[in-house]
């Protein structure tokens, strides 16, 4: 039963409570019966992921008091009032003290249930708004959790679910798209965010050392005179997140050495008496498609399967435009930051080139070309003031730049093609690109 489906009902007559009970669990419900107000507060917290059904006439706790005491527990928290004696006053009353809903006795239950349900999904996306800020909070680094198109709204969504279940990914995406800032992302949004992340490049693995660097060694090390116990690095990632980086490159040997580890659970040190435990989280990142592979008989077909139980495919940049300029923006302020250096005026070249260009590199290019921006400029603070405080001359000034930067970017630096375009000569062309300080060859070497 899923925690959206969870209610907790209160209602002092037995009879009823117990034919509400049955009613709503043949409904599809998870109900959590109380008797009194006062029993159904305990253990009720603001990470309740369910609502609240109770009656109004009770004892001790009546339901208008009840939905005052839950208020101030979680404001956000469904709370649906019955009575058998309500009047418009009393309803009136309790939904300008916050209940969710209403209900007046004897209620049809397709009502009921139409009710709860709508609760059930508001409270639903209350948890889950919730839980991406807490995300945003473990991820405030995670630059793919920041952009803006329909795909990286479905990441962020992916990213919130994976974390919860706790099941193995593979992370598909071409070079430099961030599958590792996505992988630190679900370790960081998940429950074992506070365990190790281990993270193991596999295109540089020695299959002659995974037994000692990955298992370690209860044997001892050092000669006679001297015995140490080498803990593996399986040791430190317990109850953490193992990433498989690469894992495409993985050679056959150390697939089949994975999978054991992924599916034991557990794993033997050189000369250990007894197996460790292993619980991992494991993700994995591929640039590869692994069908193709386990088709072509290079990478194991079990392994595959058991990575694969959820896909994150990360398109590249060109195809979602809309994500460069906030992916820019992150990564300019980050490389402030580390370099310590103010944020520079974007420059109308460097616009333009953020607009037209494709971004082979994806995020990886994209972000030295941020740092670069850094390196290249003028310590000069960005300006993040309205146009109105600019005179009308330098913003015309600045557009002129920025049509002739994008211009030359369009056509790679060709001051004919440019000036075609422009329907300017090239004199023209030339005195403008001294005057805003453009240089064309550069824009032959970044187009």
């Amino acid at each position: 039963m899923k925690d959206g489906n969870l209610v907790r009902l209160i209602d002092n007559d037995p009879d009823l409570l117990e034919t509400l009970e049955q009613s709503l669990r043949i409904s599809g419900f998870a109900p959590e019966p109380f008797a009194s107000g006062a029993d159904a507060l305990n253990g009720l917290g603001p990470d309740y992921p369910g609502v609240i059904l109770s009656d109004v006439r009770m004892p001790e706790i009546d339901g208008m008091q009840l939905l005052g005491k839950i208020r101030n527990i979680d404001p956000d928290l469904p709370v649906i009032l019955m009575t058998g004696h309500g009047d418009i006053d009393m309803a009136v009353s309790a939904m300008r003290n916050g209940a969710w809903d209403f209900i007046t006795k004897p209620v049809g239950l397709d009502m009921l249930v139409a009710a709860l349900r709508r609760a059930s999904q508001s409270r639903a996306l209350v948890m889950e708004n919730r839980q991406l800020r807490r995300v945003a909070d473990h991820v405030e680094n995670d630059v793919l959790l920041l952009g803006e198109s329909d795909v990286t709204a479905a990441l962020r969504q992916s990213v919130l679910r994976i974390a919860e279940a706790g099941v193995d990914v593979l992370i598909e995406g071409p070079t430099g798209i961030g599958k590792e800032y996505v992988a630190r992302a679900i370790h960081r949004a998940g429950p074992r965010r506070s365990r190790s992340f281990m993270h193991v490049a596999c295109d540089v693995l020695e299959e002659s050392r995974f037994a000692l660097d990955f298992l370690g060694s209860d044997a001892g090390h050092g000669g006679a005179s001297r015995q140490t116990r080498l803990p593996g690095r399986l040791e430190t990632a317990h109850r953490g997140t193992l990433f498989l980086d690469r894992v495409d490159l993985l050679p056959l040997p150390l697939q089949a050495q994975f999978l054991r580890l992924i599916e034991a659970r557990e794993y033997w040190s050189l000369g250990a008496v007894s197996a460790r435990p292993l619980h991992l989280h494991v993700l994995a990142s591929t640039r590869t498609d692994l069908a193709q592979m386990v088709e072509a008989g290079t990478f194991r077909e079990d392994l595959y399967y058991r990575l694969s139980s959820a896909r994150i495919n990360l398109p590249p940049l060109q195809k979602r435009r809309e994500d460069i300029l906030p992916y820019f923006r992150s990564f300019l302020r980050q490389a402030s930051v580390n370099i310590g250096k103010p944020v520079p005026v974007l420059t109308p070249a460097a616009h333009a080139k953020l607009t037209t260009y494709d971004w082979p590199g994806n995020l990886r290019e994209l972000q030295r070309f941020a740092e670069l921006q850094l390196l290249d400029h003028e310590e000069s603070p960005e300006s993040d003031g309205p146009a109105a405080s600019k005179s009308l001359a330098s913003l015309i000034t600045s557009y002129e730049a920025r049509i002739i930067a994008e211009t030359l970017t369009a056509t790679g630096g060709n001051a004919t093609q440019a000036m075609k375009r422009l329907q300017i000569s090239r004199k023209t062309l030339y005195d403008k690109v001294n005057k805003h300080k453009l240089q064309i060859v550069k824009f032959r070497l970044k187009g």
